[in-house]
C-alpha cells in the first residue's frame, strides 16, 4: 500500500510548496557556498593531506557541479560523506553524490513551483521569494564558515559542511507530503486526480467556477499541442519547424542559464576569498568582505518579489545586464592596473563594483532565468525545458568553477574580461530572443510562440476564453 498523503487547506498547503521549494534552494546554494569559505584554511587542507597542483581546490568544487549536469540521488547523506572526508578522492565522491541530489533540484523546483500556481500574477513572485532562499543560502554558508574557520580544528569545517543534511531533512519532509501538480495527471489523464488538487489549491469543490476554468484552459492546451501538424522532434532543437516553436522554448531555457554562468556569478561564489585576495586584502579582511559580498547577493533579490510583474522579465533582465556589464568594465579595469599603480583607493573601487556587481546579478539574472524557462516551455515538455535549463546552468558552472579557478590562479584578473562580454551578450539575448511572459497563463504563453495558424485555431480561441474568465472570476471574488 503506498504513501497517502493528507488532505490540507489552500493555505497549508501553499506554505508546504514554499518550505519545501524555499528551502531545497537554499541547500542547492549553501552547498556551493560552503566550500568557499573553508578551502583555503589549514585544517582542510591537513584533512585532505595537503594537496598539491592547481587543479585539485577547483576539481572539488566544480565536480558537484559536473554531477549536477548528470541527475541526482541520495539527497539526505549529501553532507555527511563530505564532512567525513579525510582525503581529496573521499571529498569528490561526496561533492559527485551531492551534485546529483542538487540537480534533482535543480530540475524540479522551478517547474514545480510554476505548474502549482493558480494565477498568472502568482508565478513570478513565489519563484522570487524561493530565489531569495537560493541565493541566501551561499550568504548562510559564508557567515557560517567565517564564524568556524576562527576555530584551529576539524570542528571548524566540517560542522558548516555537515550542516547541510537539514536542509535535506526539511525539504524532503514537506515534499513527501505535497501532491503532484494538475497540469502533471491532465497529461497523463488522470482527470480525477488533477481535479482533486485543483479544488485543494482553490479550497473550492469540483463544480466551482475557478476550478472549472483553469480544468478547461489545461485541457485545452493539451489539445493545442496535440492538434499540430508538426510535433516537436529532437531535430528542431537544431532547426525548429515545430507547430508550438518548442525547440526554440527549450534552446532559449538552455541558454538563458548558461549566460546566467557565464556572466561569472558562480566563480564569484565559490572564490570569493580568492578574489579579495588577488585585489590585495589580508585573508581576515578576504573572508569577512566575502561574507558581506554573498549577503548583498542576496539583498538584491527581496525586490524582485515586488516588482517582477510590474516591470516585466524582458526589461529586467536586459537592464540588469547592461548594469552588470559597466559593473565588471569598473571591476576589471581597477584590479588590471599595474602593480605599481594600485592604491587603497583602486582597491575599495574594485570591491564596490563586485559588490553592486553581485547585488545587481541577485535581482536581474538569479529568478528571472530560473522561471523563464520552464514557464516557457510547452506542457508536455516542460521537464524538457526545465532539464535544458538546469543542464546549461549546471555545465556552464563546471566550466567557470573548474577552469575559471585554475585561471584565477595562472593568469588573475584576465578571467573577468571574458565575464564582462558574457554581461554584454547577455543583454542582447534578452532583447531579441526573450519575449514577454508577464500577465499570460501558462496556457497562454504557448500562444506568444506558435505559428499564425495554430494561434488562430479553434482551441486557441479555447485557452484565451477559458483564461479571460478566470482572470475576470477571480477578479470579481476579490471585489
Amino acid at each position: 500500500m503506498g504513501f497517502m498523503r493528507p488532505h490540507f487547506r489552500a493555505s497549508t498547503l501553499q506554505w508546504l510548496l514554499t518550505i519545501s521549494c524555499s528551502t531545497s534552494f537554499c541547500l542547492y546554494r549553501y552547498d556551493a557556498g560552503v566550500l568557499g569559505g573553508v578551502q583555503e584554511t589549514e585544517p582542510f587542507h591537513r584533512a585532505l593531506g595537503y594537496p598539491t597542483g592547481t587543479y585539485v581546490i577547483p576539481m572539488l568544487a566544480s565536480s558537484y557541479t559536473l554531477a549536477a549536469c548528470v541527475i541526482s540521488l541520495l539527497l539526505t547523506t549529501l553532507g555527511a560523506l563530505q564532512a567525513s572526508a579525510w582525503s581529496v578522492p573521499h571529498m569528490i565522491v561526496g561533492r559527485v553524490i551531492s551534485g546529483f541530489g542538487i540537480g534533482c533540484i535543480s530540475c524540479t523546483i522551478p517547474m514545480y513551483q510554476a505548474e502549482m500556481s493558480t494565477e498568472a500574477k502568482q508565478r513570478g513572485p513565489d519563484c522570487a521569494v524561493t530565489c531569495i532562499w537560493l541565493v541566501s543560502g551561499a550568504a548562510i554558508a559564508y557567515w557560517i564558515d567565517f564564524g568556524f574557520t576562527r576555530m584551529d580544528n576539524q570542528i571548524s569545517w566540517r560542522f558548516p559542511i555537515g550542516l547541510q543534511c537539514l536542509f535535506a531533512v526539511v525539504a524532503g519532509g514537506c515534499m513527501l507530503l505535497l501532491p503532484d501538480t494538475p497540469r502533471w495527471y491532465y497529461a497523463k489523464g488522470r482527470i480525477s486526480e488533477g481535479d482533486e488538487v485543483i479544488c485543494n489549491l482553490y479550497d473550492a469543490d469540483n463544480d466551482d467556477s475557478r476550478v472549472q476554468e483553469m480544468k478547461q484552459s489545461i485541457l485545452a492546451s493539451i489539445q493545442l499541442e496535440e492538434s499540430g501538424e508538426h510535433s516537436f522532434k529532437l531535430l528542431d532543437l537544431i532547426w525548429d519547424n515545430s507547430d508550438l516553436k518548442a525547440g526554440r522554448r527549450i534552446r532559449i531555457s538552455f541558454l538563458i542559464l548558461s549566460i546566467q554562468q557565464m556572466m561569472g556569478i558562480n566563480l564569484s561564489v565559490y572564490y570569493s576569498t580568492v578574489i579579495f585576495s588577488q585585489v590585495g586584502l589580508s585573508p581576515f579582511l578576504a573572508q569577512l568582505l566575502a561574507a558581506v559580498m554573498n549577503t548583498l547577493f542576496a539583498a538584491g533579490t527581496i525586490p524582485l518579489v515586488f516588482t517582477i510583474e510590474r516591470f516585466g522579465r524582458r526589461n529586467i533582465l536586459i537592464y540588469s545586464a547592461v548594469a552588470l556589464t559597466v559593473c565588471m568594465v569598473i571591476f576589471v579595469a581597477m584590479i588590471g592596473l599595474p602593480e605599481s599603480t594600485k592604491s587603497p583607493a583602486t582597491q575599495w573601487v574594485a570591491v564596490a563594483a563586485i559588490f553592486v556587481y553581485n547585488n545587481v546579478l541577485g535581482y536581474g539574472w538569479i529568478g528571472v532565468p530560473w522561471l523563464y524557462g520552464p514557464e516557457i516551455a510547452p506542457l508536455k515538455l516542460r521537464h524538457a525545458g526545465a532539464a535544458a535549463g538546469a543542464f546549461g546552468e549546471w555545465l556552464f558552472s563546471f566550466i567557470t568553477v573548474f577552469a575559471g579557478g585554475i585561471t584565477l590562479q595562472n593568469v588573475g584578473w584576465k578571467i573577468w574580461i571574458w565575464m564582462a562580454l558574457s554581461c554584454a551578450v547577455g543583454a542582447l539575448f534578452a532583447f531579441f530572443m526573450c519575449p514577454e511572459t508577464t500577465g499570460e497563463s501558462l496556457e497562454e504563453i504557448d500562444l506568444i510562440f506558435a505559428k499564425d495558424e495554430i494561434r488562430n485555431s479553434a482551441y486557441a480561441n479555447e485557452v484565451h476564453i477559458h483564461s479571460v474568465e478566470k482572470s475576470e472570476t477571480v477578479h470579481a471574488e476579490k471585489v
